[in-house]
């Protein structure tokens, strides 16, 4: 929001939040049923194609919108270093409301004036005639537009909200408080208000003008440099005719330069052009690809995760996973990029981060969950993994974090598989068993005397049970092909005990992949459900706690979040991804997949030295517990 926000400031809909499409809707059913019921001859196609065109907006500023992040996340040609936050996620998620407002406005301008219906395809003299008005009037009055908007009275209670954003995306571009974008509005209606009057409109001069200023206005708010250096070489006109990404990042930088729309002539012509915009425009194309200090290897869940990832939809990767039933209306998408990742699919760049020196990525392969339970599919997944280990150590990469299902015993053997096939790996590869283990352990409520341990019996749970016998805590389980299998790792095997009672009398529940919803109904009124599963269970019961899967919340000085890890909360990183980066500051030189463990204690230390922190504390959990019975 602007500083002072001024009139106009809140869109009319916004108390509507995700239903505020419903504004829409008269307009959308009224052309619908019209041009249902009338003759051929008086059938309106323009008022028809309104409603496609918003949908093609939305679809073409989505498209630039991934594109943009994958990009910036891969480093080559990055424009500006610093980073995005959840807060400019935040303020940036409206950025539907301006076609919102254009497609009402559409539809009234279609029904109040007679010569904007039943416009043609194309009429060259119309196209022509807007591109001289946007070139001339539209630039001219644009620029001083924004000169006055830069003036401190009209900045403080407009402009300053679409400066907030000092490292912009394609979505910055039209992050304005509304009576802002009723301004630019009335200056872009001047090509098709003409053309309309002067009856020289079609269809093209119209949605052509729309498309070409979303191409632009995404194209130049980007934070990496795609525009060639040569481009300029072969037309050097095209200089004042068209602007870049460098070129409008410095107007966010220096604020006082740079001012033009998309054509960067009124900026010669009036001395605002800044002196470093070719400088900057070199430098960033002759940027390279980011050299990683830690990868975190992760993968897609379902076919619906692909929105829920920062490349997706921005605002809903910036908060955990949750109802969003407006994606299941995107099926025919979902289905076609599921498709695609089966066959065509590789690993990419993800997510970038900073803390301290360390230069961290995410890499995502395109596979989901369902894929690596098919052990037809194993050696596939597997190879993919290995391409990626091999692409890491190629970078320079000094840690490898296998997230998430790439590291299953029945896929790789937890990771060993790679270990043992390349022994001389320059890289440490790091499954995060330990650093999950201590999670486990230190949410676990004090005064903790018997546990009741659920669910499918992987490396951290037989870690979690050693450490709890040790501990003097008894770690029940509920059958003796499990027990058999545990006791053959367990030392104090006294505490170690089957299930002897009725799974009522456990407080504590450790869970893992497995536990049903009849074991969860089985548990007594309070009880705490502390997952060491890398997925959580499915809540079941609204009078007991589950906490979070083994995770924990991100030092301050990690830059560049702005998404979250699934199922976890803002700013939480799963312990698999924090312990690939307490790795590589601890410079710690063995790897930790396969069966070998590190100390548990000595890594929860090192990451709590380095800033991170646990999700909650176990006496709030408690006290929730004790609250509810």
């Amino acid at each position: 929001m602007a500083t002072t926000p001024g009139l106009l400031t809140d869109w009319p809909w916004t108390p509507l939040g995700r239903f505020k499409y419903v504004v829409l809707a008269p307009w959308v059913a009224h052309s619908i049923y019209s041009n249902a019921t009338k003759g051929e001859s008086e059938r309106d196609l323009t008022n028809l194609l309104i409603l496609p065109f918003l949908l093609w907006r939305m679809l073409h500023d989505q498209i630039w919108i991934s594109i943009s992040r994958h990009r910036t996340a891969n480093g080559k040609n990055r424009i500006v270093d610093k980073t995005i936050e959840f807060e400019q996620v935040d303020r940036e998620s409206n950025w539907d409301d301006q076609i919102i407002l254009n497609g009402i406005l559409f539809y009234i301008f279609n029904n109040l004036l007679s010569n904007a219906s039943r416009l043609p395809l194309w009429r060259t003299d119309g196209v022509i005639l807007t591109s001289l008005l946007h070139s001339g009037p539209v630039e001219f009055l644009y620029y001083w537009l924004h000169r006055a908007l830069h003036h401190h009275f009209l900045y403080s209670r407009y402009h300053s909200h679409h400066h907030s954003s000092i490292v912009t995306e394609p979505i910055t571009s039209v992050i304005h408080p509304f009576g802002e974008h009723i301004a630019y509005f009335l200056l872009f209606a001047i090509p098709i208000l003409a053309t309309w009057y002067t009856g020289t409109a079609s269809l093209a001069s119209m949605f052509g003008y729309i498309t070409y200023i979303d191409l632009m206005n995404n194209m130049g708010h980007c934070n990496f440099e795609l525009i060639p250096k040569r481009l300029f070489s072969i037309f050097p006109p095209l200089k004042y005719l068209m602007y870049t990404p460098s070129y409008h990042s410095l107007h966010h930088t220096q604020f006082r330069t740079n001012y033009s729309l998309f054509m960067p002539f009124y900026d010669y012509i009036y001395g605002t052009m800044d002196k470093s915009t070719d400088s900057l425009h070199e430098t960033s194309l002759q940027r390279e690809e980011d050299a990683p200090d830690v990868v975190h290897l992760t993968h897609l869940t379902t076919p619906q995760s692909i929105y829920h990832i920062r490349l997706g939809f921005a605002s809903v990767a910036s908060k955990p996973e949750g109802s969003t039933w407006y994606i299941l209306l995107m099926w025919p998408v979902t289905l076609w990029s599921a498709i695609i990742n089966s066959i065509y699919g590789r690993t990419f760049i993800l997510e970038r981060n900073k803390l301290e020196k360390l230069k961290l990525q995410s890499w995502a392969i395109p596979r989901y969950n369902v894929q690596y339970l098919k052990k037809w599919r194993s050696r596939a997944i597997n190879g993919l993994i290995e391409k990626a280990i091999l692409d890491a150590e190629a970078k320079g990469t000094k840690v490898l974090s296998l997230g998430l299902l790439n590291q299953r015993k029945e896929l790789n053997k937890n990771g060993e598989f790679f270990m043992r096939r390349y022994p001389k790996l320059k890289l440490r590869v790091v499954d995060g068993s330990s650093l999950a283990v201590a999670t486990v352990l230190n949410s676990i409520p004090k005064g903790t005397t018997e546990v009741l341990l659920v669910g499918n019996l992987t490396k951290v749970a037989r870690s979690v049970a050693l450490a709890l016998c040790e501990r003097g805590i008894q770690v029940n389980i509920s059958s003796q092909y499990e027990f058999e299998k545990l006791k053959q790792s367990v030392a104090s095997q006294s505490n170690l005990v089957v299930l002897s009672k009725s799974v009522a009398a456990y407080k504590t529940w450790l869970v893992g992949d497995g536990l049903t919803e009849k074991q969860q109904l089985n548990a007594p009124k309070g009880a705490l459900f502390i997952p060491f599963s890398t997925f959580p269970p499915k809540k079941v019961r609204s009078d007991c706690s589950y906490l979070h899967t083994p995770a924990m919340l991100a030092p301050a000085s990690l830059q560049n979040l702005d998404s979250c890890e699934n199922w976890l909360p803002r700013r939480a990183l799963s312990a698999v991804r924090a312990a690939g980066i307490v790795h590589a500051l601890e410079g710690w030189t063995e790897h930790e997949c396969g069966e070998n463990m590190l100390n548990v204690e000595e890594v929860w230390q090192a990451a709590l030295k380095h800033g991170f922190r646990p999700l909650g504390s176990p006496s709030n959990w408690l006290k929730r517990v004790e609250y509810r019975e």
